[in-house]
This record gives structure tokens, C-alpha cells and sequence, in this order.
């Protein structure tokens, strides 16, 4: 029998007292559910639109475009005693920190405990279902609305409350099966990972580089699309839409990589394909032909010793029989296996099975994967050698 889905459309806080108010009534709870919605699909750069609590049964949806103040939040979100249910939370933490500083102490992510569980679909209304039966169905159109528009609509109101209406119910369940399993010490190290989580402003001097499609450009073609990129920020900015709604990156790369090709037949050209912006373009792209070439900076290699041919099919091969080893294993408790062991440890492994000792200390490496499975990787790895 499915959970009986509640048809609410809980009223916004729009007042610093208002959410003061239900902060300090909250203090007393042991569980928070939380969520955000964004406008990054309209606006740039994207802000927080909204902000859905849900504390015991009720549910509030705070409005930080009309609160100026949204500190006593924090109250909440750095509150060791108080834990905050997420679903796939890294975005709505890396985006409260961005906009607001506020950092999170204890929390829970669904998404995470599903995938631990060995569930293969981790979205909301799938992991609903699966773990309460629970029918939540998530609409796209309002998952990639501008939440920043009011008045918001009954509708989008619904379905920001239905984020975390059920979170903690969830919570309930996939706690008790992970305990069941013996791997709720798993979820709560991935846990106190994703807490520590902050928003990182990029290189702007080197995000061009990181355009998708740029990795085998020369270094006149990247002078190229260095000015090029230069030129999307400051029109998205401008005209406050996300950079690939101004020209996607492959267009980018398009002009970097044929600079003298006719524009307006590179598909998803756009307005940039227009005659009076495609002079524009072009004199650009002529003036970064003129400027010295871009050298990508080289990945610095701590391994001293070049591999032979041979030794490069010998880690090949152990790379394979590595993977092969974790499929295994994973399939035999039912998880995906790139949780069970990092595959760039793999690698690593592959080419040197002596660094073993060295391999566990490195960050991405989980003590619980260690604790779990490192005996049998070692025993693994001295066949191999």
C-alpha cells in the first residue's frame, strides 16, 4: 500500500521575525529536513530562490529574497545536536555556504544511504518509493523553473514542500537497513565528508581550460578560446543568463579549433551567428591569433620512472583483473562498485602494488573501504606482483 501523498501548499516566510521565531521553536528538535531551490538554468551568476524546512510535520518555505537577514538559520544548519536531513545534499550545502557563509554539522543524506543500500536509481521520488512507498512524482518543468519569479505558484509551492516532506520517514527506514547490514559507520563517514564541503570560487584566469572539448587544442587554438570564453562571461553576466544559453562550450572550441571557418553554419552558433556579431567574433578571434600561444600547464608527475612498454601491459592487465576483483566483490553485496574502492587507487595500484601502505593514506580513500576491504586488496595485489 502506497504512503498517502499530502496535498500542501504551505504558506512562504518572508519576515527576518517570522523565521526567527520558527527557528527558536525548532531548537528542541532532534531531526530538520532541509532543501534549496535555485535559478542557475536562468540567472547568472544563480542564487538561492528558496529555502523548504521541515520540522516534525510541519513545513516551512523561506523566502531569502525577501528576508535580509537569514542568519538564525545558522542556528540550525551548525547545530550538533540537531541533524539535517539532505537529499543528494552537496549542492544545496555548497550553495547556503556561497551565499550566505553558513557551514552544516551533522547530517544525512538520503541519496548517499541509497546508494550504500545498493539502490541503482537515486533520485527523490525513485528512492520515495523504493524505501516508503511513497508516490512523489517530481515535475521537470518546475525542477528547472526560475525560482527567483514570484508570486511562486501553488504548484511550485507543492512540489518545493514534497523535497523534504518525507525525507525523514526515509531516514527512519534506511537507517535501520544499513544498521541491519552493518553500514551505517559507511554512511556516516560519507556523511561527515559531505558536512565539510565549501564553495570554492573557480580560477577565473583558468576556467577556459576546463572547457569541455579543449584538452587537445594547440596553444594558438587555446589563445583563442581563452578571449572567447572571456567574452561569454562577460555577455552572461551582462545580460544576467547562464553561459550556455550565450553559445554552448562545443562552439567554443568550434571557433577555437577552425578560427577561420564560416560561423554561422557551427551549430548552436546562435546570436553569435548573426552577421554584426560575427564581425565581432571574428576580430577577437584575429586578435588572439596575434597574441603569444597558451601553454596548459603541465600535470606535475611524482613518478620518477618512465614504464616500458611491457611494463605498461603489465599494469594494464593488473588494472583489469583489479576491476574485475571489484566487481566481484560488489556484486556479492549488492552495491555499484565504484563505491567499494577508488578507481584512480586502482590504477595507481596497478602500476606500483608495492605503494599499498603508501595508497591508504590518500584522501579520497574511505576508512570504512579500508576497514572493509583493504585485507583482501592486499592479498589481491600480492597475487598480481
Amino acid at each position: 500500500m502506497s504512503l498517502r501523498v499530502i496535498d500542501e501548499t504551505p504558506k512562504i516566510l518572508t519576515s527576518s521575525n517570522d523565521l526567527e521565531k520558527i527557528i527558536e521553536d525548532s531548537l528542541s528538535n532532534r531531526y530538520v529536513s532541509i532543501d534549496i531551490e535555485g535559478n542557475g538554468f536562468f540567472r547568472y551568476p544563480e542564487f538561492v530562490c528558496l529555502i523548504q524546512l521541515c520540522v516534525g510535520e510541519d513545513i516551512y518555505l523561506v523566502d531569502p529574497l525577501a528576508i535580509d537577514d537569514l542568519s538564525s538559520l545558522g542556528k540550525i544548519l551548525d547545530n550538533d545536536k540537531i541533524v539535517k536531513i539532505l537529499h543528494a545534499g552537496d549542492y544545496d550545502i555548497r550553495s547556503l555556504n556561497r551565499d550566505y557563509d553558513f557551514s552544516f554539522r551533522n547530517v544525512f543524506d538520503t541519496s548517499l544511504a541509497a546508494a550504500l543500500l545498493g539502490s541503482k536509481k537515486l533520485g527523490l521520488d525513485s528512492v520515495l518509493k523504493e524505501y516508503i512507498d511513497a508516490d512523489v512524482t517530481k515535475d521537470k518543468k518546475l525542477q528547472r523553473s526560475d525560482w527567483s519569479i514570484r508570486p511562486l505558484s501553488k504548484e511550485a509551492r507543492k512540489y518545493a514542500a514534497d523535497d523534504v516532506r518525507y525525507l525523514f520517514r526515509a531516514m527512519e527506514v534506511m537507517t535501520n537497513k544499513l544498521q541491519n547490514l552493518g553500514r551505517i559507520s559507511w554512511l556516516e563517514e560519507e556523511c561527515e565528508r559531505l558536512q565539510l564541503v565549501k564553495f570554492n570560487p573557480r580560477d577565473e584566469d583558468a576556467a577556459f581550460l576546463d572547457v569541455k572539448g579543449s584538452k587537445n587544442l594547440d596553444g594558438k587554438a587555446l589563445s583563442v578560446l581563452q578571449s572567447l570564453y572571456s567574452v561569454r562571461e562577460d555577455e552572461a553576466i551582462g545580460r544576467d543568463r547562464p553561459p550556455f544559453k550565450i553559445v554552448g562550450d562545443s562552439v567554443l572550441v568550434a571557433i577555437a579549433r577552425e578560427p577561420y571557418s564560416n560561423y554561422s553554419e557551427i551549430k548552436g552558433i546562435g546570436m553569435w551567428g548573426r552577421p554584426e556579431v560575427s564581425k565581432r567574433i571574428r576580430k577577437i578571434v584575429i586578435e588572439a591569433l596575434n597574441k603569444p600561444p597558451v601553454e596548459r600547464p603541465r600535470r606535475q608527475n611524482t613518478r620518477t620512472n618512465v614504464m616500458s612498454n611491457k611494463e605498461r601491459e603489465k599494469a594494464n592487465t593488473r588494472l583489469k583483473e583489479l576491476k574485475e576483483w571489484r566487481k566481484t566483490l560488489a556484486e556479492g553485496i549488492g552495491i555499484d562498485p565504484s563505491l567499494l574502492w577508488p578507481t584512480i587507487s586502482l590504477d595507481r595500484l596497478s602500476k606500483d602494488p608495492s605503494r599499498f601502505k603508501e595508497e591508504i593514506s590518500e584522501p579520497r580513500l574511505r576508512k570504512w573501504q579500508y576497514l572493509e576491504f583493504g585485507k583482501e586488496l592486499e592479498d589481491k595485489l600480492a597475487c598480481l606482483q
